[in-house]
């Protein structure tokens, strides 16, 4: 199980048939009620995707000063050099812009920092370096709004500097010519989630004019569309539309790079999703940045030459299977490290080693992030100073969190989400200190649960299918705020678990009733699991279209599973003959009998509950109750005589036993004397069974 606790919206049946009598298809309607849209009309406005920006680019602050200096150089024929960032929002964004630029007849500089060797965001040698090279305008994309001293060293040489970015921004702006940040507190533009890809993509709409806004947008969708999906953005408003036209229009960009990479990943000639950009595309461009290459590609997105396309391409995989290697080496050394931490330290993990590739800690602290149920901050040290970067969890705002502490750090710059950082080596305890404090105080002082939020149980198993499944694309994209429908089934038994992908990944069938599906697991082992054939389990989970030797069906990919806490029919019949037993109802002779126990059967739920709860770590646990009960003994009539003896321990003082939901508390009491179970009232009516 990797989630501690699953959240399982209970979306209302009227709703639900109310959008369908509408026309909308089973799982859709399911989907949208769990997530508030309830009537027609407004599903209707919640699919809605627009075909353009509606938004002009001059509503954002310094735009207009940004596009009219922009176009003094291109009209006097300046140098401009594109400062971006080393991720797949800054290489986008980057080469959007040059593209744009050089179709004005520009000569234009690239310049995308080295992770390792240069860090994050603007430098001095960097931009003395463009100066050299003869650029007088340098404009910045992704990166820029924290870098007020660099920008007063390019304004001493002469150089002229306009600031796109969308991360959040500190107390005083830089120095700029033009400084346009949707973030900054004097902005007007209403849709503040653009991705440093957006903000360059607003900026090209600008310069080219409201008559030239279509044939823009078409050009550079797909770009942005894949900037946004790779940084996390908010998935609504003009995020929406940007990555909904982009993604249609992927499979005819002019950009022959992104074939190059398609065909490469496998994926050229395949419906693409956001899914796909997010997990197949991202990471090989990403892979170029985090190992130190991010000009590869930028190449790869910049050439227009096909063969040179497909070498970047492969020399993009290759890369990435490297980053995956080095990722697993760091990710194996981090859990070592957590493992040695105490209770009061996995608030937030705050880890650090010489060991580790700069470049990759940021994926391993998303990864952790995910694993423990709390933000990850990874510090890379390097001569006394660590390099670090962080991942959020459960909506908690990193970089005001990193605000609180910058009398510990050198710098740093991000945003609530994800973020860097630069610390002396020697406050990193005090940092580590700190911001556990700040996540226990964020938590309300509890520690971190890992939770799934799942949009609906499905109560008719045989409404899987393909077709529905495939109705669901209507909520395309997914991403922040528009997350991936999840499911589950509750009560299926696992038929057959069966390795795959040298032991990586599971391949199980599971059943309900009379329906079947073939489900994956990846990235988990059978140990991992902790499921063996014929158990009944809850299943969470996506679905998905799997074409094998051109036959397509539908398969459930797998999320979470866990033994199953919904009662089988013959569990839930025992739990009501329990309650009515307590209820002081009359039982049948027959009834009583099944309700009956051994003192040998009490004596062993006894001794379970000590070897548990006095002998273990904790005088009280935590435990799933229709798992602890399927445990003791087998078949039905066990599960219900563990049941009663649990209450009869309650009612003669034993326990301390509290149910909540699925889940119970139990506890051992200190026995002041021999406790007479016969004299258990339940015990009693047992004897005379008829009567109250």
């Amino acid at each position: 199980m990797k989630y501690q606790k699953w959240n399982i919206a209970s979306p209302a049946e009227e709703d639900v048939q109310g959008l369908r009598e509408s026309g909308y298809p089973y799982l859709l309607s399911l989907v949208l009620s769990a997530r508030g849209v309830r009537r027609p009309e407004d599903a209707a406005e919640a699919l809605d995707r627009e075909r353009r920006l509606t938004l002009s680019p001059l509503l954002m602050r310094d735009m207009d000063k940004a596009a009219a200096r922009i176009q003094e150089a291109i009209v006097s024929g300046e140098t401009v050099a594109v400062f971006g960032d080393y991720d797949v929002d800054g290489i986008t964004s980057t080469v959007l812009l040059m593209d744009y630029l050089k179709s004005c007849g520009v000569h234009c500089l690239r310049y995308i920092p080295r992770r390792i060797e240069d860090g994050y965001g603007l430098s001095k040698p960097a931009i003395q370096g463009l100066w050299d090279q003869g650029a007088t305008l340098m404009i910045t994309v992704d990166c820029g709004i924290t870098g007020n001293e660099e920008v007063e060293f390019a304004n001493a040489l002469g150089m002229d500097v306009v600031i796109t970015d969308h991360h959040e921004c500190k107390g005083e702006l830089p120095n700029a010519i033009a400084v346009v940040d949707p973030h900054r507190h004097d902005c007007p533009y209403p849709f503040k989630y653009l991705a440093g890809c957006g903000v360059a993509l607003k900026l090209v709409l600008a310069l080219g004019g409201e008559s030239r806004e279509d044939a823009l947008f078409a050009r550079y969708c797909t770009l942005a569309a894949i900037g946004t999906v790779a940084d996390v953005m908010r998935m609504e408003g003009e995020n929406r539309a940007i990555v909904s036209c982009g993604l249609e229009a992927l499979p005819h960009t002019d950009f022959v790079g992104v074939h190059a990479l398609l065909q490469e990943a496998g994926l050229l000639g395949k419906p693409i999703t956001s899914v796909q950009i997010g997990f197949v595309l991202s990471p090989r461009i990403n892979a170029a940045g985090r190992m130190g290459a991010a000009d590869l590609a930028a190449d790869l997105l910049e050439t227009s030459d096909p063969v040179q396309a497909a070498a970047l391409a492969r020399e993009l995989c290759e890369l990435n299977r490297e980053r995956q290697a080095v990722e697993q080496e760091i990710c194996a050394d981090a859990i070592d490290q957590i493992e040695q931490m105490s209770a009061d330290e996995r608030n937030a993990l705050v880890l650090s080693s010489e060991r580790w590739h700069q470049g990759v800690v940021g994926i391993v602290a998303s990864r952790l992030s995910e694993k423990y149920s709390c933000p990850s901050f990874m510090i890379h040290l390097k001569d006394g100073t660590g390099r670090g970067s962080c991942r959020s969890y459960g909506g908690f705002n990193l970089f005001a969190a990193l605000e609180s502490c910058a009398d510990l750090l050198d710098g740093f710059g991000g945003h609530e989400l994800a973020a860097g950082f630069t610390i002396p080596e020697e406050n990193i305890d005090a940092f580590r200190t700190r911001m556990n404090r700040c996540v226990r105080a964020a938590n309300g002082g509890e520690p971190p649960v890992s939770s799934l939020d799942i949009d609906a149980a499905i109560g008719t198993p045989a409404e899987l299918t393909l077709e529905q499944a495939e109705s669901l694309s209507e909520l395309e994209p997914y991403g922040a705020g528009n997350a991936r429908p999840v499911f589950a089934l509750l009560g299926a038994t696992a038929e057959t678990i069966q390795p795959v992908g040298q032991g990586k990944h599971l391949k199980l069938r599971l059943s309900k009733g009379v329906s079947h599906f073939d489900a994956i697991f990846f990235s988990v082992t059978e140990e991992e699991c902790g499921i063996t054939p014929g158990c009944r389990v809850d299943a969470a989970f996506y679905l998905q279209a799997n074409t094998f030797r051109g036959c397509t069906t539908l398969q459930l990919q797998l999320v979470d599973i866990r033994p199953s806490l919904t009662p089988s029919r013959s569990e839930a019949d025992s739990l009501s003959l329990l309650d009515r037993l307590i209820a002081g109802a009359p039982l049948t002779a027959q009834e009583a009998m099944r309700l009956k126990a051994s003192r040998s059967q009490y004596a062993a739920c006894w001794v379970a509950l000590e070897r548990r709860l006095r002998h273990g770590k904790a005088k009280e646990d935590r435990l799933p109750y229709l798992r602890f009960l399927a445990g003791k003994t087998g078949g039905c009539e066990g599960f219900l005589r563990s049941a009663l003896a649990l209450e009869v321990f309650r009612e003669r003082g034993l326990i301390d036993l509290r149910r909540e939901g699925d889940q119970m508390t139990l506890c051992l009491l200190p026995i002041q004397k021999k406790a007479d179970l016969n004299a258990c009232p339940y015990l009693i009516r047992l004897e005379h069974p008829e009567t109250r």
